[in-house]
């Protein structure tokens, strides 16, 4: 089968990982296209996400590791075991693409004709999203199959941001859907729907990193699933049905992780009917 990943940076960890994952299991990428290392948005969100100093750090660690750690190089403990290469660890898209030999391509903007044509080049079978720009017709129509992404929310219940955040504040359970990508708001047809446990996390930043780990796990299981046939998309039943939720604010997610740490996981009768407006 042939994969193309898109990426938000060639330094993003989580694109990254992916990439690293499905090469490892055999389903080497025919190549990558990835926003430019210092892409505004993308640098905006993650100091929103991050803070500054912490944002700072982590582009030391990828660009100059020096002498860290490798725990210290990696952000996100849990993809240790997909980043992990000899006796150190894939920073970057472009050094799991020098080792497996496929090609990388920076581009300013993913729906962009220049992009565009370089996925048609490509003549992908199949797309993985892992960050990037909000995707077009132009560009969703290009891969045989369709655009892959990991919602680290059960569909159709929470869509939009902050999802596992909301899964916590409106007691649905936590869960990971593997979806297709359409002009919706993860809308697109399901491939895959797994609840989450939230044993032992203390933080939402600890939840949120173990359900990204856990996602590319159910990549890599829905692609060998899609190269042998034994697994197939399922519209979303009620596709049309407004249940797209805003990034959260600090005093709900306080909330939300007072109930993370108490194990309100899923209180009855406390569901949000959701929440209108862009996914920001």
């Amino acid at each position: 089968m042939r994969v193309v990943i898109l990426c938000s940076s060639p330094y993003s960890e989580t694109g990254c990982a992916v990439t690293a994952r499905l090469a490892q299991l055999g389903h080497v990428p025919i190549g990558a296209l990835t926003l430019r290392s210092w892409d505004r948005k993308t640098l905006l969100r993650k100091f929103g996400q991050w803070g500054l100093r912490d944002s700072l750090q982590y582009a030391a660690t990828k660009l100059s590791p020096g002498k860290a750690t490798i725990q210290k190089q990696i952000r996100n403990p849990y993809l240790e075991s997909a980043l992990r290469h000899g006796d150190g660890v894939f920073r970057s898209v472009r050094e799991v693409a020098r080792t497996y030999k496929f090609p990388v391509v920076t581009c300013r903007e993913q729906n962009s004709p220049r992009a565009v044509a370089q996925l048609k080049q490509w003549s992908p079978d199949l797309a993985i999203f892992t960050g990037g720009n909000i995707l077009r017709d132009e560009a969703l129509k290009v891969p045989r199959l369709g655009i892959l992404n990991a919602h680290l929310a059960l569909l159709p219940e929470i869509r939009g941001m902050s999802s596992p955040e909301w899964s916590l504040l409106c007691g649905v359970p936590l869960g990971i859907t593997i979806h297709f990508m359409d002009n919706g708001v993860d809308t697109g047809p399901i491939l895959l729907r797994r609840e989450f446990l939230a044993d032992g996390c203390e933080s939402l930043a600890d939840l949120r990193n173990k359900m990204i780990a856990e996602g590319i796990e159910l990549i890599a299981e829905a692609v060998a699933g899609l190269d042998c046939g034994t697994i197939s998309a399922v519209p979303q039943a009620d596709r049309e049905k407004d249940r797209q939720f805003f990034v959260m604010h600090e005093q709900l997610k306080a909330m939300a992780t007072r109930r993370l740490r108490n194990g309100r996981l899923n209180p009855v009768g406390d569901r949000c009917g959701g929440s209108g407006g862009s996914n920001g």
